[in-house]
């Protein structure tokens, strides 16, 4: 759906199609959109558990694994052999290299472009608080760098006063 001036919504036709791969495993309850423009693509050996949300567009490399309750939205392109964890979101637009862990309950915001593992996500709050604190928590290792550099300097100080 996209949004009109009036605020209302028009519906998007949905005119590419879904590509399943060889050994794929499509669990219960599991969605996968057809393509808006291009196509919905799940590599060879993927496995899908159930309750996931596969959007419009999105590929699968093969022989990733997503754990139940998990969704990707639109356009996102995950590597080959990635397992998601449980109830894992990932952002829509992004790209994920091969061999990446994301951890359960955790929300892939932006693309991941080194294999390994990520985890990530923050509790519930009202945004303005949660957006001043993000800010901070990007801060933190700059900050502890900053502390121990102080610390530093009180201990000469503090040395040089016992001398």
């Amino acid at each position: 759906f996209a949004r009109e001036a009036d605020a209302s919504w028009v519906k998007i036709p949905q005119i590419g199609r879904v590509i399943i791969g060889n050994d794929v495993e499509v669990g219960a309850n599991t969605t996968i959109d057809r393509g808006a423009l291009d196509d919905t693509v799940i590599g060879d050996g993927v496995k899908l558990d159930n309750l996931i949300q596969i959007a419009h567009n999105v590929h699968i490399g093969d022989h990733t694994a997503m754990a139940a309750c998990s969704g990707v939205a639109g356009s996102t392109h995950i590597g080959k052999r990635c397992m998601i964890g449980g109830s894992s979101n990932i952002m829509g637009h992004i790209d994920i290299v091969d061999d990446v862990v994301v951890s359960a309950v955790s929300f892939a915001s932006k693309s991941i472009g080194k294999p390994g593992v990520y985890t990530g996500s923050l509790p519930s709050m009202e945004h303005a608080e949660w957006s001043r604190n993000f800010v901070r928590i990007r801060q933190l290792d700059a900050m502890a760098e900053r502390l121990r550099a102080l610390e530093r300097q009180i201990e000469s100080l503090q040395s040089s006063k016992e001398d």
